[in-house]
Parts: C-alpha cells; structure tokens; sequence
C-alpha cells in the first residue's frame, strides 16, 4: 500500500500518455502543436532527453508522421501526437505505415469538429480511426482509454501491439481526457516488452537487405500482399478484443459507451440500478478491433434486450453495436456532438422512454 502510494503522481491525462511511452521504451517521437493535446508534446519536449530519446517539434503533421515512418523502420520504438484537424494530415503517412507493415503509436486527443472546429472534447473521429482514415484496404488497432491510469497503462499495450503485429496502433481520447487531472500509479519498474525486429533498416553488412515500402508494380503482387494483411487483420479481430462489462448478467438495457463518455454512462448505470433498473454497461476499449463477441454471447439466447450507444458525436460507434448486437436485439443512440457532452440526467431520461 505505501509503495503504491509512494509511487503515485496527480497529471493530466495528457502527460500520463507521454509518460506511459516513455515508460514503454518510445525512443522517438515527432509532433506539432495543436491544442487540446499540448501538454503531451510539451512533457516529451522535457522528458524525452533524460530518456536517450528524440524529440523533434516538426514544422507540421505530415512532416511528423513521416518522421515517425523513418524512425520505425530503423527499428525504433516511434510515436506521434495531435488533435483531430491534425491527424487528417497525418492520414496519408498513417496508411504508407500501414502499407509498408511497421510499427507505430499514433495518439489522438480529439476535438470537435468538422474542420478547424473548436477545442471542445468530442468523439468524432472515430470513423476515422476505424474504417483507416487513409487509401487503401488497411487497419490500425484502436484503444479508448477511459481515465487518466488508463491512460498510462495503454500505452505499454499499444507499443507492444505494434510490435507484435507490425501495425499502426491510435490511442483514441479527448479533450476532457486529455486536460483532466488524477493521481496516477506510474509503476515505473514494469519492463517494457522487447520485440525482435529482423526487418529492420539497421544495416546489412553480414546479411541480406531489408526493404521497407508499400509500392508493388508488378501484376498481382499488391492483391497477394493485402490478403496477407487481411489474414493479420483476422487474426487481430480473433485476439484482441477488449472491453470493459459492468451488470450484464441480468440486464435488459445495456449502455454501450467509450472513453471519457463511459464514465458518464457508468454513473448513469449505477444510478439507474439504484432505482431498482436492470441496466448494464459495455465499455469498447479497443474500438478496433470491436468487442463482438460479447454481443453475440449476449444474443444468443435469443433473450430481447436493447442496447443504447452513447456518444460525444452524432452517431458513430452505434453502427458498429448495429452490426454487433444481432436480429434479437434493439439497438438505440444518444449523442451530442460539437463540444456537447451527453450528461448523467439525458442518459436516464433516455432510459425512461425504452
């Protein structure tokens, strides 16, 4: 108890995520400034020295993305940070990463838009981090956190699942994540698990060439190469999925909802059982790949329950609990988008009238 005390530090959901990637073994990161996401790049400004690392402020999100390509075909644990304008820049270096099979972080503080938006937290962008964003048949993992913990923790998760599948992992908050404030167990003697890269650019003297790349001119060569992502992508979908579940067992309404809008529902779901209401919660934590099978686990009974996804946007997550939730099942949405968050009371209202 004491050690974990001990250890234990207040920051923002921000700083735990820098904190948690260099904790992880990020060696380079690569940034530009956009707000609600500062703190981060503004932490590994500070941090990343006394860690060996390197820190480069870009002159801009492509510039960054494609920095962080470098890097991790050098073999080097690499990440990069921005807010949602900035990740639609970052989308055609997401998908040559993904194309050319390699590692790389990409964390996401969304904000609301579209466009330039304003600074608001919101949940938008989630089409966009799950359907690929970029050209091309491709995928990234995506992980939700939902506190500031999490938040650290997620990062020693989302370094390893790109190394073990040689893949783009977003980590996927918001501006409410991004800016809140608790005290965070750093843990800092947990080892960051080590991958061998014998793909890397690091030189061949003594062995054959590497080549990393995404381009493949010869005729059937680009078809081979996507189903051999595709049977990654499977594999994926078969193994990692993740998600939180909170009184499912007798739940006729369940509350499906992510990041920081999961811990409104959650309230609204111990509230609601308060009352003597049989509601549950599914929290998605990674939003790829979706949590499916715990719908169809909770469908095949043939028991009717309704499913309401609740979101910071204007209805996103709610297509994918719609392929999920199965022909017995009523699926239902709650959002608000713009910088408007769906509070406790609009969740038991909606309750109410189901």
């Amino acid at each position: 108890m004491g050690k974990d005390k001990k250890n234990k530090v207040l920051m923002s959901g921000n700083e735990a995520i820098a904190e948690g990637a260099l904790q992880a073994g990020c060696l380079f990161y690569a940034g530009y400034p956009i707000t609600p996401q500062n703190e981060l790049i503004g932490y590994m400004s500070v941090h990343m020295f006394e860690r060996s690392g390197v820190f480069i402020q870009a002159e801009s999100e492509i510039a960054a993305i494609n920095m962080v390509y470098g890097a991790s075909a050098a073999g080097v644990r690499a990440m990069t940070s921005s807010s949602s304008p900035g990740i639609s820049l970052k989308q055609e270096g997401i998908s040559y990463i993904a194309g050319a099979e390699l590692p790389a972080v990409i964390v996401n503080i969304m904000r609301a838009g579209p466009g330039l938006g304003n600074i608001w937290p919101a949940q938008s962008d989630y089409f966009q981090a799950t359907r690929g964003g970029g050209n091309g048949e491709y995928r990234c993992i995506v992980l939700a956190p939902a506190s500031v913990q999490e938040s650290f923790d997620l990062m020693f998760t989302s370094f390893d699942l790109a190394d073990k599948y040689r893949i783009p992992v977003i980590v996927l908050g918001d501006g409410m994540l991004g800016q809140m404030m608790e005290p965070v167990n750093l843990r800092p003697n947990v080892p960051a698990q080590k991958f061998k890269k014998p793909w890397a650019l690091t030189g061949c003297r003594g062995r054959k060439p590497n080549i990393v790349k995404s381009f493949y001119m010869r005729e059937g060569d680009l078809e081979k190469f996507n189903l051999k992502l595709q049977e990654k992508y499977n594999k994926i979908k078969k193994e990692e999925q993740r998600l939180e579940e909170l009184f499912l067992d007798d739940a006729s309404i369940i509350l499906v909802a992510y990041g920081s809008m999961s811990r409104i529902a959650k309230a609204a779901v111990k509230s609601l059982r308060n009352k003597g209401k049989k509601v549950g919660l599914i929290r998605p934590i990674s939003l790829w790949p979706f949590p499916v099978e715990v719908f169809k686990r909770l469908s095949a009974g043939k028991k009717k329950r309704t499913f309401l996804a609740v979101e910071m946007s204007y209805g996103q997550m709610v297509e994918d609990v719609m392929l999920s939730a199965g022909k017995y099942s009523r699926v239902e949405f709650l959002g608000k988008s713009g910088g408007g968050i769906p509070t406790e009371e609009d969740i038991i209202s909606k309750v109410a009238g189901l």
